[in-house]
């Protein structure tokens, strides 16, 4: 494989003259199928500090749990390049030896996996899994571990856990399998926690109680959250920071109230005018973004989003299909629209659309 080139992506700075908890610079993952290669991550930087959530949104497909199972070294080496940095409190994980990463995984660093039925085994007990990582990193004895792991179930509001926890993953609901999840992740107080689509398959009673919960238990152990989804409504209570991503790359940055209020890049308003609201009538139709996201095996030139975005025009000539934009440090879009005009779009177009 050849190596990506460089980009022009910055992340902000952080402001307080030292290093950020987790620093992401310039990340590629690419992987090798027999089709050709997928570009999956391209060029993308970023930042966390502990005690903030970071929002990751996007269509599926767009690279945000690609790019966070790379944080955990979680990519087969035999069909993946990744090339970049990733440094966890500066200790550098692009490259890192297994046995380092087996040290930080499930330790310092965990994951809430997408589907909890299927990341759970369906052959051990819910206790055994949660016990596992408790014994494995702190030396703990089996009666420890299970002490912990009921400990942990009744953090997440699991009824009668010292019964539960010898129940296997089938005998749990859907959102008590995605509690006893997030209890396997929190097991040994991980300083950094990366929720992948904890919601998804949730009722909404469900949803926010898990979001709750993460919330709860951030304040508590103080963690960093990284919390991937591709609904903006999933973040607007809980993250501090959003990472809009695209076909690989971050198109749109800023804090939450920023983002949500002002946005800046045509795909984030075509997220935001797809969402249905209660104060819409119910005859309103949506507006959902015409077309499909690119194949990442021969992404479009220039930027990713020009096939499906209807402002082309206002930028003049072939601009959007030759260049890349660049994501500028601080709040900032990735896009060739003037400011100007991000605003007079914005503002007459898509606010009267959003209410």
């Amino acid at each position: 494989m050849t190596t990506p080139p460089k980009t022009e992506e910055k992340p902000a700075p952080n402001g307080s003259g030292s290093d950020p908890f987790l620093s992401v610079r310039d990340l590629h993952i690419r992987f090798s199928t027999e089709d050709g290669i997928v570009k999956a991550v391209d060029g993308l930087s970023f930042d966390l500090e502990r005690g903030q959530t970071l929002g990751i949104v996007g269509e599926s497909g767009s690279g945000k749990s690609v790019t966070n199972l790379a944080v955990l070294g979680l990519h087969n080496p035999k069909s993946t390049e990744i090339t970049g940095e990733i440094h966890l409190e500066g200790q550098e994980l692009t490259g890192a030896k297994e046995k380092t990463l087996e040290k930080l995984r499930g330790n310092k660093m965990a994951m809430i996996f997408q589907d909890a039925l299927t990341a759970l085994s369906p052959y051990y007990t819910v206790g055994r899994q949660i016990a596992e990582p408790f014994i494995k990193h702190t030396g703990a004895s089996k009666r420890e571990g299970r002490q912990r792991a009921i400990e942990m179930l009744t953090k997440v509001g699991i009824p009668q856990p010292t019964l539960r926890v010898d129940d296997y993953p089938h005998q749990f609901s859907g959102g008590m399998r995605q509690r006893a999840m997030i209890a396997m992740a929190l097991v040994c107080n991980p300083e950094l926690l990366i929720a992948d689509e904890p919601t998804t398959a949730l009722d909404v009673t469900v949803q926010a109680q898990i979001l709750d919960l993460l919330k709860d238990l951030q304040q508590e152990f103080g963690s960093a959250i990284i919390l991937i989804t591709h609904d903006l409504g999933v973040v607007a209570n809980t993250a501090d920071d959003l990472l809009v991503m695209y076909a690989g790359r971050a198109v749109e940055r800023g804090s939450v109230k920023e983002i949500l209020t002002e946005p800046q890049h045509p795909y984030t308003w075509g997220l935001l005018s797809s969402m249905p609201r209660l104060s819409s009538d119910v005859s309103e139709a949506l507006h959902p973004i015409p077309g499909s996201p690119p194949s990442l095996l021969n992404p479009p030139s220039g930027c990713a989003f020009n096939p499906r975005c209807g402002f082309t025009g206002e930028v003049g000539g072939t601009r959007c299909g030759d260049e890349r934009p660049a994501l500028a440090p601080g709040r900032a879009a990735a896009c060739h629209l003037g400011s100007e005009q991000k605003q007079t779009l914005f503002t007459e177009q898509i606010k009267p659309r959003l209410g």
